[in-house]
C-alpha cells in the first residue's frame, strides 16, 4: 500500500524546485508542475475522446505518475541535458534509465507496478499512439505556462533558446483539438488560468512550514495516494479512473473560494454545510462556464460528496453508497462507482505528511502539532476504509 518509504519519496516531488537558474516570481516545484500536466492531460484528451479518438487512461494515469517517479530521481539534470544524452548517447540513456528503476526497486509494492514502472521508462514510445501524444502535449504546455510565468520577471535574452525548444516541441501536438484552443487562449486556456489559482494557494497558511505546498499540488499528492491504496485492494479500472480523477479534482472549488482551514469550516454547526452551499454557488458561476461539455458533468460529480462512496444515477446526480453495494451492485462502468472514503483518507495522509514531515525538520507550531494529532485519531489500529487497512500507514 502506501507504505511509509515510498509516499516520503513522492513527497520529495514538492521540494524539487524548477527553473532555479531563473528569477522566478513565486516557487516553482516539481509536484505543482505534474499536477498541472495531469490535469491538462485530462482536459486534452477527454476533448479528442468528443472527436471518436480512443485514450486509454490507465496509460494517463500510470504515465503522470512514473513521469514524476523519474523527475525526483533525476532532479539534478535539467531537460536539455537529458535531451543530449539520450540523442548523443543513447547507450548511457539507457543506463541512466537502469539507474532510476533501481532507485525504487526496495519502495514499490511487489504487486507488477516496478514491472510497469520499467517498461515506462525502458521501452521506445510509439509517438504515433493519440494516448501518448495527449500526455507529451500536456507536459510540453505545462512547460510553456511556466515559461510565460517566468516571462514576467526575467530579461526577454535568458528565455530566447527555452523559448525555441519549447516553440518547437510544441509544433508537433497542435492537431489536437485542445491544444488548438489552449494556444489561441480560448475556452480550456481561461478554465486552465482558473487552475492554476490552486498553485499560488499555500496549505496550512496560518503557519511555517517545510516544504510549502500548493493546493494544487496536494491535490496530485493525494491522487497518487489513492492510486496505490486502489491498486492495494485491486479495485476495477473504472474504479481506479473515477477515484484518480476524484481525488485530482477534490479541492477544485477553493480555485474560486480560496482555502478554508478546517478549524474555521468548524467553528459553528452550520458552516460547513452554508461554506459548501457558497462553494457551490461560485463554481456554477465562475468555473462551469469555462468547461468544454466534454469534461464539464464529469467534473462536476468529482467534486461533489468527494469524500463518500458513490455512484452517478442516470440522471447524473450522485447517490451515496456503501462500500459493500460498490464492490457488488455497481462495479460498472455505467454507475461511475467512486471510493469517495479512500479519497478521504489519502487526503488525511497526505495533510499528515506535509504536518509530519515539517515537524521533523524542526518547524512547528501548535496548528502543526494538533493537525497531525487530530488525523492520527481518527485512525486507530485496526481501522479500516473499504475493507483497507489505512491505520497500518499510521502505525508505521
Amino acid at each position: 500500500m502506501c507504505n511509509r518509504p515510498l509516499v516520503l519519496k513522492i513527497f520529495e516531488g514538492f521540494s524539487i524546485e524548477r527553473w532555479n537558474d531563473l528569477v522566478r516570481p513565486f516557487e516553482l516545484v516539481e509536484m505543482d508542475k505534474t499536477a498541472e500536466k495531469t490535469v491538462l492531460a485530462y482536459i486534452i484528451g477527454k476533448m479528442e475522446e468528443k472527436r471518436g479518438i480512443f485514450i486509454d487512461w490507465n496509460r494517463i494515469i500510470y504515465g503522470s505518475f512514473f513521469d514524476l517517479l523519474r523527475k525526483i530521481a533525476l532532479c539534478d539534470i535539467k531537460s536539455p541535458v537529458q535531451r543530449m544524452i539520450r540523442e548523443q548517447y543513447p547507450e548511457e540513456y539507457i543506463k541512466l534509465n537502469e539507474w532510476v528503476i533501481d532507485q525504487y526497486r526496495s519502495v514499490l509494492p511487489e504487486d507488477g507496478i516496478l514491472d510497469m514502472f520499467s517498461s515506462y521508462v525502458l521501452d521506445k514510445p510509439n509517438q504515433s499512439d493519440c494516448t501518448w501524444r495527449v500526455l507529451r502535449a500536456a507536459h510540453k504546455f505545462s512547460t510553456l505556462r511556466e515559461v510565460e510565468m517566468l516571462r514576467m520577471v526575467n530579461e526577454p535574452s535568458r528565455l530566447v533558446s527555452i523559448d525555441a525548444f519549447i516553440n518547437a516541441d510544441i509544433q508537433e501536438f497542435l492537431d489536437l483539438r485542445a491544444m488548438q484552443l489552449l494556444m489561441t487562449k480560448q475556452q480550456p486556456y481561461a478554465f486552465i488560468m482558473e487552475i492554476e489559482r490552486l498553485r499560488f494557494q499555500t496549505r496550512w497558511n496560518q503557519t511555517p512550514r517545510v516544504p510549502r505546498t500548493s493546493v494544487l499540488g496536494h491535490s496530485y499528492f493525494v491522487a497518487a495516494m489513492t492510486l496505490l491504496m486502489s491498486r492495494e485492494l485491486n479495485l476495477s479500472s473504472c474504479r481506479l479512473y473515477n477515484n484518480f480523477f476524484s481525488a485530482l479534482f477534490h479541492d477544485l472549488p477553493e480555485a474560486v473560494t480560496r482555502d478554508i482551514i478546517s478549524p474555521v469550516k468548524q467553528a459553528t454547526d452550520h458552516l460547513p454545510h452554508i461554506v459548501k452551499e457558497i462553494e457551490d454557488i461560485i463554481v456554477e458561476q465562475e468555473l462551469i462556464p469555462l468547461m468544454d461539455e466534454s469534461f464539464r458533468d464529469e467534473i462536476l460529480y468529482f467534486t461533489n460528496n468527494e469524500f463518500e462512496n458513490r455512484i452517478r444515477s442516470g440522471s447524473g446526480e450522485s447517490t451515496i453508497v456503501s462500500a459493500e453495494e460498490l464492490n457488488s451492485r455497481y462495479d460498472r462502468f455505467e454507475f461511475h462507482p467512486v471510493d469517495g472514503k479512500l479519497v478521504r483518507a489519502a487526503d488525511h495522509i497526505a495533510a499528515f505528511i506535509e504536518a509530519d514531515s515539517s515537524i521533523n525538520y524542526g518547524i512547528t507550531s501548535k496548528h502543526l502539532v494538533e493537525g497531525r494529532k487530530n488525523i492520527l485519531s481518527l485512525y486507530p489500529a485496526g481501522k479500516l476504509v473499504n475493507s483497507l487497512d489505512v491505520s497500518s500507514f499510521f502505525c508505521e
